[in-house]
């Protein structure tokens, strides 16, 4: 039985939501999903429900936030000034991907193989780092590996742009917590700088779309981004992230299974 346009919609939107922040490739789970459900959208719908599963979850950093607006304090300046550098060198890189002519692939293939070695470094690094204490202050080298991830993320989907940046930034020594912080806030503005380039080209090269099914979309992906990210912030503070890399590598292989058995 077929499914009506506007519940596929809702479902791709709670897939986006759900994994933006999630170390578990939002890009991949909405190819794998459009693949499932034989139903195709276009790259501004994706970009569109994106832009807002990440506005929704400016409210969890209103604390973060309201520090960086104070540009009397040399911590504020100093933070800011990092996730400007991350942020225009992730944005430099973009456009020269962009101009390569960078695209998403066809198959899950590629994307299965993505998330088995972004599972598999997930749980070799926290088993490397377990019993160690990891700084809490953000160094240039984790801002350049930050936005190296963002970059790596952009090339391969399956992943995952939190996961990568999270991973990196623990493998530059600082602590999860805040690498989980630091990934979501050098995001914020990475995603919606990419988010409105691409509703521009887009609409620049004559793109229409369902605008109802638009707005349901973008609805519903930031109203389970903000649940996810809210439990994510509160998991990370007792948990490692090894039982997101199991995850990744069961998917992975399911969809390898999947691939072949065709």
């Amino acid at each position: 039985m077929t499914l009506p346009e506007w519940l596929i919609v809702v479902i791709l939107g709670i897939v986006e939501g759900g994994t933006e922040f999630i170390p578990v490739s939002s890009t991949g789970h909405l190819l794998i999903f459009q693949e499932w459900l034989d139903y195709r959208q276009s790259d501004l719908f994706n970009v569109v429900i994106q832009s807002g599963a990440v506005l929704a979850v400016l409210p969890l950093f209103k604390d973060r936030l309201r520090m960086m607006v104070d540009w009397r304090s040399p911590q504020s300046l100093d933070f800011n000034f990092k996730i400007l550098v991350g942020f225009l060198i992730t944005v430099v890189g973009g456009l020269t991907l962009d101009k390569v002519g960078i695209e998403l692939p066809e198959t899950t293939l590629p994307i299965a193989g993505a998330l088995i070695l972004g599972g598999i470094l997930f749980i070799v690094v926290e088993k490397k780092l377990q019993g160690r204490t990891l700084a809490e202050c953000i160094t240039w080298p984790v801002v350049f590996m930050v936005a190296f991830a963002q970059l790596l993320a952009a090339v391969f989907p399956g992943t995952s742009r939190s996961g990568a940046t999270i991973i990196f930034a623990m493998l530059c020594g600082l602590n999860r917590v805040v690498a989980t912080e630091f990934s979501f806030l050098i995001g914020i503005p990475t995603l919606l700088a990419a988010g409105a380039y691409k509703i521009l080209k887009a609409l620049n090269g004559g793109a229409t779309e369902h605008w109802g099914l638009l707005f349901l979309g973008t609805v519903v992906s930031a109203i389970v981004s903000f649940i996810a990210v809210k439990w994510l912030l509160r998991y990370v503070q007792t948990h490692t992230f090894i039982g997101f890399g199991v995850y990744r590598i069961i998917l992975g292989l399911v969809l390898v299974w999947m691939f072949f058995s065709r």
